[in-house]
C-alpha cells in the first residue's frame, strides 16, 4: 500500500504570489485551468495501490480548501485529508509531526511532494527505480538537469554515475557543485522517520544546552522551545547527512519540471501543462470544430486567443480582442478590441475597449534546454523588475489606456495609463 504527502505551506508563504494569494490559497490557484494541487492529485490517483493523500500545511481550514478536498475525493475516488501544523515546521518537521497518520495502515512507501512545482510526476517510474536501487528501504529524490549558473538556486546533487547513489547534497550552494537539481518530489520508506527522529532528538538536546540561542530570552521548556526542536528541513538536515551512506538515490526525469514561486512562473507552468494536455486531457483544450470551441465562457468569434491562454468560467471576451500567454480568471470581462499579453487578469476584473494590458514574460532561455525560470526579486536596483502584469480581483481598466509591467491590487478603478508600477 502507498500514500502521498503534499506539503502546501501556509499563508505567510507565497508572498511572491500576491495579490493573487489574497483571494485563494496559493496551492489552489488555477494553473492550466485547474487548481495547482489537482495536477499532483491526478498523478497520485493513477498510481496503483495508492490509498490516501495527505495535505500538510499551516493554513487555517477554509472554505476553498474544504470545497476543493470534497470535490477531489469524489472526482478521484481516493481519501484526501488536510493535516494542519500548529506552526511552520519545515519540510521534515511537518511529516515527522504527523508520522503516525502517515504510517497508519502500514504503507510500504510514500511520496512527498512540494505543492509549488509543476511536472509530469513520473511516480510509477520512481517506484520501479526504487526497487532496482539500493536495499528495499532506500530513498529516492526526483531530479532534473539545470544549467551551471541556475543550479546554485536549487538543492544540488552529486551522484555516483554507475549506481545513481547520492554522494553529496548541498542546498543552494554559493559555488557550482552539480547541474543535477532536486525537484522537490521524493519517495520514502518508513525508515526515513528514524533519520528525522535523530535530528529531532539532537535539536532537543541542543535546546537544553543552549536554551536562549537565536531566541529572545525564551525558556526552552515553553512551547516556543518545543517548536524550535520540531523545525526540521528535509534538504539541509536530512539529505546532507544521508548522502554517501548508501541510502539515498537520485532518479533523473527527462520530462518537464518547473517551480511555481511567482505569478510569472504560473503562466510558464500553465504552458507546460497545456502542452501535456494534448496527450493527457484533450477534453480540457478548446477545439476549433464547427461552431467554435466549446468552453463555458462567452467569446466573440472574431477574438483571437493563444498560444498558452487559460480562460475561466463566466468570462466575457468581446469582438476583435487579442489574448496570448495569459490567464483570464473567472468572471472577467475583456471589452472589444482590447489586447492582453503576458498577463493574469483577476476574478471579475474588466478591461475597457481598445485598452492594452501587457507584461514581460519571465520565461527560461529558449536556446538552453536545461534553463529554468529565474525567481526574480520584485525589485532590482530600486526599480520594479519587469514581469508579467497582474490585475487583482475586481480591477477596472478604462478604455484606451496602456498598463505595462504593473501589479494592480484588488478593487482598483484605474483612470489612466501606468507602467512599471505597483498600484496600491
Amino acid at each position: 500500500m502507498l500514500k502521498t504527502v503534499i506539503l502546501i505551506g501556509g499563508p505567510q508563504k507565497g508572498t511572491r504570489f500576491r495579490p493573487l494569494s489574497f483571494e485563494v490559497p496559493k496551492p489552489l490557484f488555477p494553473v492550466a485551468g485547474v487548481p495547482m494541487l489537482q495536477h499532483h492529485i491526478e498523478a497520485c490517483a493513477q498510481v496503483s495501490n495508492m490509498k490516501e493523500i495527505l495535505l500538510i500545511g499551516f493554513y487555517q481550514p477554509n472554505e476553498e480548501l474544504t470545497r476543493f478536498l470534497t470535490y477531489a475525493q469524489q472526482e478521484f475516488k481516493i481519501s484526501i485529508r488536510y493535516l494542519q501544523e500548529y506552526a511552520a515546521l519545515g519540510t521534515g518537521g511537518g511529516i515527522y509531526h504527523f508520522r503516525d497518520q502517515i504510517l497508519s495502515g502500514g504503507p510500504e512507501a510514500f511520496f512527498i511532494m512540494n505543492a509549488d512545482v509543476c511536472a509530469e510526476f513520473p511516480l510509477p517510474e520512481m517506484l520501479t527505480f526504487q526497487k532496482e536501487h539500493g536495499d528495499p528501504s532506500s530513498f529516492v529524490i526526483l531530479a532534473t538537469t539545470a544549467n551551471r549558473k541556475q543550479s546554485m538556486n536549487y538543492g544540488c546533487i552529486v551522484e555516483n554515475q554507475d549506481t545513481n547513489e547520492v554522494l553529496h547534497y548541498v542546498e543552494k550552494p554559493s559555488t557550482f557543485v552539480s547541474d543535477i537539481i532536486n525537484c522537490g518530489i521524493y519517495l520514502f520508506t518508513p525508515d526515513i522517520f528514524q533519520h528525522i527522529g535523530a535530528v529531532f532528538q539532537k535539536n532537543q538536546q541542543d535546546l537544553l544546552l543552549y536554551p536562549y540561542e537565536g531566541d529572545e530570552q525564551t525558556n526552552s521548556t515553553n512551547g516556543n522551545g518545543w517548536h524550535r526542536a520540531e523545525v526540521i528541513r528535509l534538504e539541509q538536515d536530512i539529505f546532507t547527512a544521508l548522502a554517501g551512506q548508501g541510502k539515498l538515490y537520485v532518479y533523473k526525469t527527462p520530462s518537464f519540471w518547473s517551480q511555481i514561486k511567482s505569478a510569472g512562473s504560473a503562466i510558464y507552468a500553465s504552458r507546460l501543462y497545456l502542452n501535456q494536455y494534448h496527450t493527457t486531457h484533450p477534453e480540457r483544450l478548446a477545439s476549433n470544430e464547427k461552431g467554435g470551441p466549446r468552453i463555458s465562457a462567452n467569446i466573440d468569434p472574431t477574438a483571437v486567443l493563444g498560444p498558452n491562454v487559460s480562460i475561466g468560467t463566466g468570462v466575457t471576451i468581446g469582438a476583435g480582442v487579442r489574448v496570448r500567454e495569459s490567464t483570464i480568471l473567472h468572471g472577467a470581462t475583456l471589452q472589444d478590441h482590447s489586447c492582453v499579453l503576458n498577463c493574469i487578469v483577476g476574478w471579475d476584473s474588466t478591461i475597457g475597449k481598445w485598452a492594452r494590458v501587457e507584461g514581460t514574460p519571465s520565461d527560461p532561455n529558449p536556446n538552453d534546454p536545461h534553463a529554468k525560470i529565474d525567481s526574480e526579486t520584485l525589485f532590482r536596483d530600486g526599480k520594479l523588475t519587469p514581469s508579467i502584469t497582474i490585475l487583482g480581483c475586481n480591477v477596472t481598466i478604462p478604455s484606451e489606456v496602456i498598463i505595462l509591467n504593473s501589479i494592480v491590487l484588488p478593487h482598483k478603478d484605474l483612470n489612466r495609463s501606468f507602467k512599471n508600477q505597483i498600484i496600491l
